[in-house]
Parts: C-alpha cells; sequence; structure tokens
C-alpha cells in the first residue's frame, strides 16, 4: 500500500511539474506576442540600433527566454541575424545610427567579425553614424568598433591589441602517464589533426601553415583598421609588438586608436547629441533580435521564385551524439540528407545557396552529403557560401557546387583525412592488471579492439583504407572544380588556405559575403525577383524550452563561461573516442586570441 501512495504521490508530483511548465510556456509566448502587438510590429521613431559584442557568434542562434530563468548568462548571438539587423538599418528611415557597445567576444572566427564589419561599412554609405564605447576592448571588438565614426573608450579602459596567436594544446606525454597510445593512420603531410596524440609538439609543417594563414588574417585585419582609422599598417603593429593593452589609456587618443574618454553613463548624452536632440529621453533604442524578428515577419516576395540558404555549420557527424555533454550544433549526416533533398525535389526553388561554416568530420557523412550536393545541381543552380571555416569535410561538401564563395578570412582546404585508433594495452593489461582474452571465429575478430595494437597486417590494411578515401576526396576536389586531379594533390596534403589563397589556387572562385553568394544564385537561376527562405526552420520556443530542461543546456553554459575560447579545446579532446571511421577534419581546435 505504501509503495501504491509512493507512486500515486510522484504521478501527482510529476503532473503538477508539467502543469507548471505549460503553464509558464503559454505565459511566456502570451508576453512575446503582446509585446509584438504593443510594437505594432515596427521600428519606433528616432531610434538608434544596439549591437552589443559579448558572448559568441554563432551562424545562427536562436533566441531562448528561458536561458535567465535556468541559470545560464552566457549570451549565443547568430551571424545571421546581427546581419539582417543591419542591412535593414541601413534603409529603415526610423533607425538614425547604430551604438557599438563593446563587451568580449568569445572564439570569434576571423570571417564571421569581417562579414559583420564589411555590413556595417555598407551602413555608413547611408550617411547614418556608427559610434563604439567600450571600458575594454578586446581585439576582436576593437577590429568591429574600429569603422565607427566615433570610438570612445573609459578613461580608464583598455585596448586588446597584440596580433594573432593560435595555440595547439599536445596530450601525448600525459596519454603515455596513463598507457594510452593513439594508432593514426593519414594522409597529407600538413593533416595535422592527430598531432596533439602522437607528438609532445608541434611539427614543422604544422607551423608552416599555421604561420601562414594567421599572416594572411593579421593583414587583413590591419588592412580594415588602418583604412578607417588612417593609421598606418607598420603604426598598427607597432602598437601590437609594445604591448599597447598595458600603456597608460591616455595614448589611445594620442595614437588615433580612440576619438574621446568618457564613462559609461556619459554615453546615452554623446548618442543624443549625435542625434541631434535633448537628452536620452528624446531618442529609442532598438535590439538586433527585435530588429530581425520585424524583418523576418514580414511580408515576401510574390515572384513564386525561391532561393533557399540551407545552414550547414558545425562538425560533420553521422547521426547525433546520445552521450556528447557539448550542446554545439553540428551537421547531421542522416538529417542534412533528407533536407537536401527536399530542397532538389521542390519546383518552387529556383536556386540553392549551401552556407558552410564547418571543420569537417566524418568522411562518410561527408561523401553522402556530397551526394545531394550533385542531386541539386542536376535539376537547379546550387552556390556555396563559405563562413569561418568550411575546411576538410566541409570543402567535401563544398567543392561540387556551380560556384564557391568565401570571405577573404574564411579558412578552408585541408584537404586530407585520417583514421585514429585508440591502444589501451598497456593501460589495460599493465597498469590496471585487467586481462582480456579474446575468442572469434576468423582472422581479425577482434580487429579494433583497445586491449592490444595492430600488427603489420592490420595496419596496413588500415592505412590502405585511408589512401582509398584520400584518393576519393582528392577526385571529389578535381571533378568539381574541373582540375586535374594530381594540380588537387599539389595543394590538398591537408593544408589549410584562407579565402584569399584559396582563390588564387582555384579551390574558390570568388570572393565576397553571403549577399554575393545569393546574387551569383540568381543570375545562375535567371531570375531578378525571388523570396530568401533560411533553411532549415527555427526550432519553436516549445522545443528550446525542451532542450533546456531536458538536456545538458545549463551545464554546458556554464563551461563556456568558465572555459572561454578553451571550451572547443575541452570538446574536441573529450569527443575524440566518439569519431568512428575515418575523419575529414580541421587539424585540432583552432583557436585565435580575438
Amino acid at each position: 500500500m505504501k509503495q501504491f501512495l509512493k507512486y500515486v504521490l510522484a504521478t501527482i508530483v510529476g503532473v503538477i511539474i508539467v502543469g507548471l511548465i505549460m503553464a509558464f510556456f503559454s505565459v511566456m509566448t502570451l508576453v512575446g506576442m503582446a509585446s509584438m502587438s504593443s510594437s505594432g510590429g515596427s521600428v519606433s521613431d528616432n531610434s538608434v540600433l544596439v549591437l552589443k559584442l559579448e558572448g559568441a557568434i554563432q551562424e545562427r542562434a536562436e533566441a531562448n527566454p528561458f536561458a535567465k530563468l535556468f541559470g545560464s548568462s552566457f549570451d549565443e548571438q547568430g551571424l545571421d541575424k546581427i546581419l539582417t539587423a543591419i542591412k535593414h538599418a541601413e534603409t529603415e528611415d526610423k533607425v538614425k545610427g547604430i551604438y557599438i557597445e563593446a563587451g568580449t567576444l568569445e572564439g570569434a572566427e576571423p570571417a564571421t567579425l569581417q562579414a559583420i564589419r564589411d555590413q556595417l561599412e555598407a551602413f555608413k554609405k547611408s550617411g547614418k553614424f556608427i559610434v563604439s564605447y567600450g571600458d575594454t576592448y578586446s581585439q576582436g571588438a576593437y577590429y568591429l568598433s574600429s569603422v565607427a565614426d566615433s570610438v570612445i573608450i573609459n578613461p580608464q579602459g583598455m585596448i586588446e591589441w597584440s596580433g594573432l596567436g593560435s595555440e595547439v594544446m599536445y596530450y601525448k606525454d600525459l596519454l603515455d602517464k596513463i598507457g594510452v597510445k593513439m594508432q593514426v593512420f593519414k594522409v597529407g603531410t600538413y593533416k595535422s589533426a592527430v598531432e596533439p596524440y602522437i607528438l609532445s609538439e608541434m611539427s614543422e609543417a604544422n607551423r608552416e601553415q599555421i604561420t601562414t594563414y594567421l599572416g594572411e588574417v593579421w593583414k587583413e585585419m590591419l588592412d580594415d583598421v588602418s583604412k578607417s582609422r588612417k593609421i598606418s599598417n607598420d603604426a598598427l603593429n607597432a602598437y601590437a609588438d609594445s604591448m599597447i593593452m598595458l600603456n597608460d589609456p591616455s595614448v589611445y587618443k594620442k595614437y588615433k586608436l580612440v576619438d574621446k574618454y568618457a564613462y559609461s553613463d556619459e554615453v546615452p548624452q554623446i548618442i543624443a547629441n549625435m542625434m541631434k536632440v535633448d537628452s536620452k529621453k528624446d531618442y529609442n533604442t532598438v535590439d538586433v533580435n527585435t530588429l530581425a524578428t520585424i524583418v523576418n515577419s514580414e511580408p515576401k516576395g510574390t515572384s513564386g521564385n525561391i532561393v533557399a540558404v540551407y545552414y550547414a555549420y558545425g562538425e560533420i557527424v553521422e547521426a547525433p551524439s546520445t552521450t556528447s555533454f557539448s550542446q554545439e550544433h553540428s551537421i547531421i549526416g542522416k538529417e542534412a540528407i533528407k533536407d537536401l533533398e527536399r530542397l532538389a525535389n521542390d519546383d518552387d526553388i529556383k536556386a540553392v545557396v549551401l552556407r558552410v561554416n564547418s571543420p569537417g568530420g566524418s568522411a562518410y557523412a561527408s561523401e553522402q552529403i556530397w551526394h545531394q550536393v550533385m542531386n541539386i545541381k542536376s535539376k537547379k543552380p546550387i552556390i556555396v557560401s563559405m563562413g569561418g571555416l568550411a575546411a576538410s569535410g566541409g570543402y567535401y561538401i563544398s567543392c561540387a557546387a556551380d560556384w564557391i564563395v568565401a570571405e577573404p578570412t574564411t579558412l578552408t582546404g585541408s584537404i586530407g583525412i585520417f583514421g585514429m585508433i585508440t591502444d589501451a594495452s598497456e593501460l589495460i593489461n599493465n597498469k590496471l592488471g585487467v586481462h582480456l582474452h579474446n575468442v572469434g571465429t576468423n582472422l581479425h575478430s577482434d580487429f579494433g579492439t583497445m586491449s592490444r595494437p595492430f600488427n603489420a597486417s592490420e595496419s596496413a590494411l588500415m592505412q590502405n583504407y585511408v589512401n582509398r578515401g584520400y584518393e576519393l576526396f582528392t577526385k571529389r576536389c578535381a571533378d568539381g572544380r574541373k582540375m586535374k586531379q594530381d594540380d588537387i594533390k599539389k595543394i590538398a596534403e591537408g593544408r589549410v588556405w584562407t579565402g584569399v589563397h584559396a582563390k588564387q589556387l582555384g579551390l574558390v572562385d570568388q570572393l565576397g559575403s553571403l549577399d554575393d553568394a545569393i546574387s551569383v544564385a540568381k543570375k545562375k537561376a535567371k531570375i531578378d525577383e525571388c523570396t530568401i527562405v533560411n533553411y532549415p526552420g527555427e526550432s519553436s520556443m516549445f522545443e528550446n524550452l525542451m532542450n533546456e530542461v531536458g538536456g545538458d543546456s545549463y551545464a554546458d553554459a556554464k563551461l563556456k563561461e568558465a572555459l572561454g575560447d578553451y571550451y572547443g579545446i575541452f570538446t574536441s579532446a573529450k569527443d575524440i573516442n566518439r569519431k568512428t571511421g575515418i575523419q575529414a577534419s580541421l587539424p585540432y581546435y583552432i583557436m585565435f586570441n580575438l
């Protein structure tokens, strides 16, 4: 009887909790609807668009009103919404300018920042103002803010300006101590994804490629800041070499890095002066998400022509992980295949733009997605727009497109593959004293067991398997780029290139933005008017709530807050064992000090 009452009570409590959650969800939905209704779905007169540079910027980030409720203060912004808001603000008469509130950007990719900066440059052509303020400016935040008409800093503030660096963490000595070895099979001198597990320091080939692409990205940043602030590249390099971030803030204006000093409470009046009104009471503000939502809810074109923009970002995996702690977005092969097939078969869709921001991943899933790109190509134009990363598997899924557009600072290429199998025999047999004995029907029945290393025959079989994968990868690239396979191999070898370098090598066709890729798609589809539709569709508020309650989002967000830029290294190292089969993946997690 007691057990019965216990179960009944537990059921009642569960029903109450679910009811409360549903009630809360309903209230939030009504509040959101009321908010939209009260604003009339429009921007108020005399508005300033506020662009907050804090947290992480992803290709797409869905607003989650429940994040604060569950204790997460980590902010994620969507590049798509930022660009949409800035672009609309350019033509919206009620928006008079943009206020950039500088903060700390974490894990920002150079190409992502460059895309935002280019959109801000386009906004300035409207004649409207841009003003920025920061108590401190991270290097990435300053790179963006330098486009402003007026750059303001706290009198005791700091500008981080020290050049670009990339740090690689090596685990071999740690693995040796615990009795674990990684059995590596790869193709490509520069395919250094496996280096952290088999070396204690950086190889010369890897140092060469990192030095090259860091230098090219840094030059792009120097050129942009130099043009806006009218400071020579030599002077900007000198400031970086002198660690100007540790100098007295009074030199910032002298060196033309900023225009004025002010405390945060003085900024609203500065904005009011630029608006030519008396005080902050006489102007309104609108945030990125609100403005982007208004734009996205406006009626679309009536031509009947659709250009689909399909967002493929994150690591390429065959299926969603049920054990991985990280909640980072992934390109799930099985889902992407179905989505792309639907786009291919939809006659209203006249062209597809595949927006790729991926370090690669599963070679098998990349091949399946490549097949669907070819399927679309046989029916309608497909154009690739590369974001921050489109490397290894990210390039694999891009190479067959009719046209490839990359940002100058996109990191792409890395045409190479690897396989990595754990040998934990020393740990299991000697350190733990556990002994495993296998019984099988055939010569290789226990192939891949961690309790013993590969023998010579198995190693040869595995290397041949990887070699075949590399041959297929380079053939896909050669066919897609209309180049000889031997010529592709000369620039492959797993080497990472910037967009600028990739264009010179023939790996991409054009340097430009997502809008440029859409323009190419319209031209190739021979249409003038169209509706741009983004795929896949965004998750509903209810789905976001369920993910927040049932998943690891809370703990994941806390880890992001605690680890900052090192979060990517943590998840990359943690998930290595779930990388089954051969991998077409970037060499480790690339971290910029932006």
